[in-house]
C-alpha cells in the first residue's frame, strides 16, 4: 500500500509539472514560445480604453488571424514603465517580430536595445519612439500628425476669419503624436493668423473624462474668453463639448470645437453641429503593418517611414462616412 501510494503522488507531481510547461499560449500574452513552424508576432499595444485604440487592436489582431498568424499580446494599461517590461516579456518569449504601439517617445529604448540585440524586428505603430528607424527599429507606420495640426488649424482660421481666442487640449505628455500634432497647428495660428491666440493649453490625456475635466477648469479660469476649442482628438473633444453644455454655452455656436480622429462620435458630433471639422487618423494597420512583415521575410527593403493618407471630415461629409466610422 505504501509503495503504490507513494508512486501514485510521484506519478500526480510529473502531471503537474507537464501540465504548467505546455500552459504557455502565443494568443495569450505569456508564456513560452511555441515553435510549430508559423511566425509568431507580439503586438505590444499602450492602452485599450478608448474607441480609437480598441479599433487599432481589432485590426491587427484580425489581420494576423486571417493571415494564419500567431500573436503574442500586451496592454500596457498606459504605464510606460509596464510596455517596457511587456517588450521585454516578448523578447524573452522569443517572438518574430514585434509591433509597437509606443506610450511615450522616451522611455522604451531598453526595450528596443534588447530587441535588437535579439535580432527581433520592431514595427512602430502610430506613434514614435526615440531611435533610429533602420537601426533601433525597422519602420514607422502612421499619420503626419504635424499635418493633422496645421489642417485643423487651417479650416479654423478659415471659419473664423482668423480671429478668436483658442484653448488646447493636450494628448499624453511625451508623445509623439501630442507634440506634433501641437506643433503643427500652433505654428500655423502663429504665421497665418496674428489675431488668434492659444490662451491656454492642458492636458487631457487623450480621455473623454480628462477632457471634460479639463475644460471644466478652463472654462472656470477664463470664462467669456474662450471662443474655439482645440481637441488633439475626439474624446476629448466630446468631453469638452460636455462641459461646454454644463456651463449653459452652446457647442459650435458659442464655442467652436475642432478636433483630430474621425470616429464615429466624431462624426456625429459635426453631424448634430457641435464639433466643427476633425481630421482622420486612422487605426486600421492591420494590413499594411503585415505587409511590412511579409516583405521582411521575404527578405525585401521596407522604407523607414510609411505614413498613412487621413480624410478631412466636416458638415459637407461627416453624413457619407458616419456609417462607416469606428
Amino acid at each position: 500500500m505504501k509503495k503504490s501510494s507513494l508512486l501514485f503522488a510521484l506519478m500526480s507531481m510529473l502531471l503537474l509539472i507537464l501540465a504548467a510547461c505546455s500552459s504557455g499560449s502565443p494568443s495569450g500574452g505569456s508564456g513560452e514560445k511555441v515553435d510549430d513552424g508559423k511566425l509568431i508576432v507580439g503586438w505590444s499595444q499602450m492602452e485599450n480604453n478608448n474607441p480609437w485604440r480598441i479599433a487599432e487592436t481589432e485590426s491587427i489582431r484580425e489581420e494576423a488571424k486571417k493571415r494564419g498568424i500567431q500573436m503574442v499580446y500586451s496592454d500596457a494599461q498606459g504605464d510606460t514603465a509596464k510596455q517596457l517590461s511587456d517588450v521585454e516579456d516578448m523578447v524573452a518569449q522569443g517572438v518574430d517580430y514585434i509591433i509597437l504601439a509606443p506610450r511615450e517617445f522616451e522611455g522604451l529604448a531598453p526595450a528596443l536595445t534588447a530587441a535588437k540585440n535579439a535580432k527581433i524586428p520592431v514595427i512602430l505603430v502610430d506613434r514614435k519612439a526615440k531611435g533610429t528607424p533602420g537601426e533601433d527599429y525597422v519602420t514607422f507606420l502612421g499619420s503626419d500628425f504635424i499635418k493633422q495640426g496645421q489642417r485643423a488649424a487651417k479650416w479654423l482660421i478659415e471659419e473664423k476669419n482668423g480671429k478668436g481666442n483658442i484653448v488646447e487640449l493636450t494628448g499624453t505628455s511625451g508623445s509623439s503624436v501630442a507634440m506634433d500634432r501641437h506643433k503643427g497647428f500652433a505654428d500655423t495660428i502663429k504665421d497665418n493668423a496674428p489675431e488668434m491666440k492659444i490662451i491656454a493649453s492642458q492636458n487631457g490625456d487623450f480621455a473623454r473624462a480628462n477632457g471634460q475635466k479639463v475644460m471644466e477648469n478652463l472654462l472656470q479660469s477664463n470664462g467669456d474668453e474662450i471662443d474655439i476649442v482645440y481637441a488633439h482628438n475626439d474624446e476629448m473633444a466630446i468631453g469638452a463639448i460636455n462641459a461646454i453644455k454644463s456651463a449653459g454655452k452652446v457647442p459650435g455656436k458659442d464655442i467652436i470645437v475642432v478636433s483630430v480622429d474621425g470616429t464615429k462620435d466624431g462624426l456625429q458630433a459635426i453631424i448634430d453641429g457641435e464639433i466643427g471639422a476633425t481630421v482622420e487618423s486612422t487605426p486600421f494597420f492591420g494590413p499594411q503593418v503585415f505587409d511590412v512583415i511579409g516583405s521582411l521575410e521575404n527578405g525585401e527593403d521596407v522604407p523607414t517611414e510609411i505614413i498613412m493618407e487621413d480624410r478631412f471630415f466636416d458638415k459637407n461629409n461627416a453624413k457619407e462616412f458616419v456609417n462607416e466610422a469606428y
